[in-house]
């Protein structure tokens, strides 16, 4: 199985606002950015998205590395959040239902395809490829018009 590293990052204008992600798919000596973004979305929803596109670009199953800041991210995959709120129809252990569910539906599917382990990052602390994707979602957030 052919390991590829992927760095990603969101960001927003506002919260919610104008929004971006990046993404950087690394396998051996190749690299690919990737960036998108919403004219009106949020900070969770462009880090979400940022891991979607970036594993839906894999056109086979792969072992990953997806190194991210987002402790929403992370934490929901590492601490099991989301694996009990999908048990608990998508509500949270409070009752109250999960945010961001159509996101969290489409991650989970390609985490049943691909094999991947995440790693969180400190933000803006000059990791090279966490500060490459901040600069290609800002950008992409920054795009867009507040008449968009």
């Amino acid at each position: 199985m052919k390991h590829v590293d992927i760095f990603t990052d969101g960001a927003c204008r506002g919260n919610p606002g104008r929004g971006g992600w990046g993404a950087i798919l690394k396998y051996g000596r190749f690299e690919k950015e990737i960036s998108g973004g919403e004219p009106m979305t949020t900070n969770n929803r462009m880090e979400l998205t940022a891991a979607i596109e970036a594993l839906s670009r894999l056109t086979e199953p792969c072992e990953v590395t997806l190194t991210s800041d987002s402790k929403y991210l992370i934490d929901a995959i590492q601490k099991g959040w989301l694996t009990g709120w999908q048990r608990n129809g998508w509500k949270k252990a409070d009752k109250s239902p999960v945010l961001n569910v159509d996101l969290w539906e489409k991650l989970q599917k390609l985490l049943d395809y691909h094999t991947v382990s995440f790693v969180w990052v400190h933000g803006h602390q000059g990791h090279e490829y966490n500060e490459r994707c901040d600069v290609l979602a800002t950008t992409f957030a920054d795009s867009f018009t507040d008449n968009t």
